[in-house]
């Protein structure tokens, strides 16, 4: 049995992945900014007919993210598991993004992240065991027209997976790395448009074209069920000998094999011609 604290359970990955943890037996503390939102996560977890342990951990708030971890080494001897998956979401382009939309964005997805690595890191390396799981994105590989904020903070933990990769394998710590594409998990419910992206920008029309291109991309239509990323999460962390990345994903899978296979010209040609989008 693992000791499990993830983070963002209240709804989708983290929720889903918190009860299939818990469903294979580990000990699970599963985390959120704000406990009042745990009626689904428990709802679940009861009809699943497994308990698990709700914690208050903000990421974007170090004095919490420490009295979070403190306890669940205090209360559980250890941490054998740590899923970072809180993260928030955006829509826009580039030009139409004010700072303190971008700098909410990196707080969460990126500094969040480094908040709970650092303060569950040193427990795992006394013990000499640990995986540490980020849920990435497939737009932390690609980056899209009117995602780039999104992308650039997905592409940090990128270049922070495969740094802290290196660093804690030594200490016999494990980092792997989870890059979904499109699941039906609520996430649309946590992105938030750039301000400034409304009927007078110039990109809307761009925006719409491009959206409606998106709907070729095979697994477009119908959204996959989360699930199946969960799933990945709890056999990655059981695993013996995880691999470093998992696509999750028809359009992950597809869209980051172009990527790795093609160059660039080449591969922006292919999705072009995919989409049938064109300037």
């Amino acid at each position: 049995m693992s000791v499990v604290l993830i983070t963002g359970c209240s709804t989708g990955f983290g929720k889903l992945a918190a009860v299939e943890f818990a469903r294979r037996g580990d000990s699970v503390f599963a985390s959120m900014r704000n406990t009042a939102k745990s009626g689904p996560l428990l709802d679940a977890a009861k009809a699943a007919g497994v308990s698990l342990e709700v914690v208050a951990l903000d990421v974007n708030d170090r004095a919490s993210v420490d009295a979070a971890v403190a306890e669940v080494a205090q209360r559980a001897g250890r941490i054998d598991v740590l899923v970072n998956n809180a993260g928030i979401g955006t829509h826009g382009p580039v030009e139409d993004y004010d700072d303190d939309e971008v700098a909410r964005i990196f707080e969460t997805n990126v500094f969040g992240l480094i908040r709970v690595v650092r303060a569950v890191a040193p427990g795992m390396r006394a013990q000499g065991s640990g995986t540490i799981i980020n849920v990435g994105s497939i737009a932390g590989l690609v980056s899209a027209p009117f995602g780039g904020i999104y992308s650039a903070s997905k592409h940090a933990v990128e270049a922070l997976s495969d740094a802290l990769y290196y660093e804690l394998h030594p200490f016999g710590v494990r980092l792997v790395l989870i890059e979904p594409g499109g699941f039906e998990t609520g996430f649309s419910g946590n992105v938030a448009p750039a301000r400034r992206f409304t009927e007078g920008s110039a990109y809307v029309d761009l925006d719409r074209r491009f959206s409606a291109a998106n709907t070729r991309l095979p697994g477009s239509g119908e959204r996959a069920d989360a699930s199946l990323v969960a799933n990945v999460i709890v056999d990655a962390a059981h695993a013996e000998s995880p691999k470093r990345r998992y696509l999750v994903g028809q359009d992950a899978e597809l869209i980051g094999g172009l990527h790795k296979a093609m160059s660039d010209e080449d591969f922006e040609k292919a999705m072009r011609t995919t989409l049938d989008f064109w300037d």
